[in-house]
C-alpha cells in the first residue's frame, strides 16, 4: 500500500516537472490540434487536421522556448 502510494507521488511530480519543463511545446501542441480539428472541419478532415495543428503547434511552441529561454 505505501509502496504503491509513493510510485504515484513519485510520477505525479515527474509528470510536473515535464510540464513545467515544456509548457510552450504542450501549449502549442493543443491549440495547433484544436485550431486543426477547426479548420479540418471544415474541409471534412477532422482528425487529420487535429494531428497535423499538433505537429505544427508543438514545433512552433519548442521553436518559441528555444529562443525565449533566459
Amino acid at each position: 500500500m505505501i509502496t504503491t502510494r509513493v510510485l504515484r507521488m513519485i510520477a505525479g511530480l515527474t509528470v510536473l516537472a515535464m510540464v513545467a519543463a515544456g509548457c510552450g511545446t504542450l501549449t502549442g501542441a493543443a491549440i495547433g490540434a484544436g485550431s486543426g480539428a477547426a479548420i479540418g472541419a471544415g474541409t471534412g478532415h477532422t482528425k487529420k487536421g487535429a494531428l497535423i495543428g499538433t505537429g505544427v503547434g508543438a514545433a512552433a511552441g519548442a521553436l518559441y522556448d528555444a529562443t525565449r529561454w533566459r
